[in-house]
């Protein structure tokens, strides 16, 4: 490999500009960020753990980085992570997640979904809202962007769309995210797409309802279509899912009608029934896909279902891992620098698989176990 490749994670961070007047300097840059990243890996949530963890594993620490000020007070990382530009960090720790993918395989599912940090809002300023792109089969963040104020995800989304190299993949996107716009920049990058259509194309979503209840009163009549039907069994919680999966290619009486939709072939509907004990929940849930009808309605089925990747092994981690909805830093650029510290630490714990544990009980190791963290960061910090 050459030596101009870079590697590490601070390698692919060195770009980050310091936003503190070079004679006031103590600590370095890089020696501040590999300190936020390590202790929130062991546990850390607010400055004032990242100091204490700090000044807890000061030796060890001390064989990677020069820490020429010592550990830098909780006061220190307030102050650097509020001034941070976030855009700079974000595309170094893009950078960097490209450098841990894999090419995206023929058809695998590439979901995309947004999370707000809800402790950063406040009467002032609404909270931050970050989309991310998850890879479902690699189970590994591939990239995200913040949304702009007074924005959401409807122009996040082409935006994230550019970081990515989806050839061949399958994105999915809940119904924010069923746009024309965004549907041609997935059919640009070589992907196909599966977007959930909900009541906000009330028209379109009225048309494809229809053509479902007549399809279904006349026996499809000939048409041709696909069905794939799975059931989940989950005796823990004396649950039980069916899930029914009818694929249909889109009828001549609509193609009109959908014409701005680039590349649309198939509707889909998904009928999802949930029995718990006695009572029984029903959803019925539509979707607009550029997969032909010979990819069949089990590989729909798979992509609708993959999509809620991104909700379990994602949002939910940081939320129950992380805590970080429970978080309330609010100044500044702090909540988005530190929103993406979290996401760096929490890739860091998927990647490490030498043991089943769950997401919270790795960090703990990672704070209790020196060599245990070591090995979560396998040479990433230096």
């Amino acid at each position: 490999m050459s030596p101009s490749v870079k590697t590490s994670l601070l390698e692919h961070l060195e770009g980050v500009t310091d936003p503190r007047v070079a004679r006031t300097r103590r600590h370095k840059l890089l020696d501040i960020l590999a300190l936020s990243i390590c202790a929130m890996l062991g546990g850390a949530e607010h400055w004032s753990e990242i100091a204490e963890f700090g000044h807890a594993k000061r030796e060890w620490f001390a064989r990677f980085l020069e820490l020429p000020g010592g550990i830098p007070s909780h006061d220190t990382f307030a102050r650097v992570f509020a001034r941070l530009d976030p855009a700079e960090l974000e595309q170094g720790m893009v950078c960097w997640l490209g450098s841990l993918a894999a090419h995206i395989a023929p058809g695998e599912v590439v979901a995309i979904d947004g999370k707000s940090v809800r402790g950063s809002g406040s009467q002032e300023r609404s909270a931050l809202h970050i989309v991310s792109a998850w890879a479902s089969a690699q189970s590994l963040l591939l990239a995200q962007v913040r949304t702009e104020e007074k924005s959401n995800e409807i122009t996040a989304i082409p935006a994230l769309l550019k970081l990515l190299s989806i050839a061949g993949g399958v994105v999915t996107i809940d119904a924010m995210g069923c746009q024309k716009n965004i549907a041609t920049a997935i059919r640009t990058g070589k992907a196909d797409y599966v977007l959930a259509l909900k009541r906000n194309h009330q028209n379109l979503h009225h048309e494809v309802a229809a053509l479902w209840d007549i399809c279904q009163q006349q026996d499809f009549a000939g048409r041709v279509h696909d069905y794939h039907e799975s059931v989940g069994d989950q005796r823990r919680h004396a649950r039980e899912e069916r899930r029914r999966h009818w694929l249909i290619e889109v009828p001549e009486y609509l193609k009109a009608d959908t014409a701005g939709w680039q590349d649309l072939k198939t509707f889909a509907q998904v009928v999802r029934e949930r029995r718990c004990g006695e009572k029984l929940a029903c959803e019925t849930h539509y979707y607009l896909s550029s997969l032909p009808l010979s990819a069949g309605a089990a590989t729909l089925a798979e992509a609708v279902r993959a999509h809620w990747a991104v909700e379990n092994r994602l949002h939910w981690s940081l939320d129950v891992s992380f805590a970080e909805d429970a978080c309330r830093v609010r100044k500044d650029h702090a909540p988005a620098n530190l929103a993406m510290i979290r996401r760096i630490a929490l890739t860091l714990l998927r990647q490490e698989n030498t043991c089943r544990l769950g997401i919270k009980t790795k960090r703990r190791r990672a704070g209790w176990d020196e060599s245990y963290l070591d090995k979560v960061l396998k040479g990433q910090i230096i």
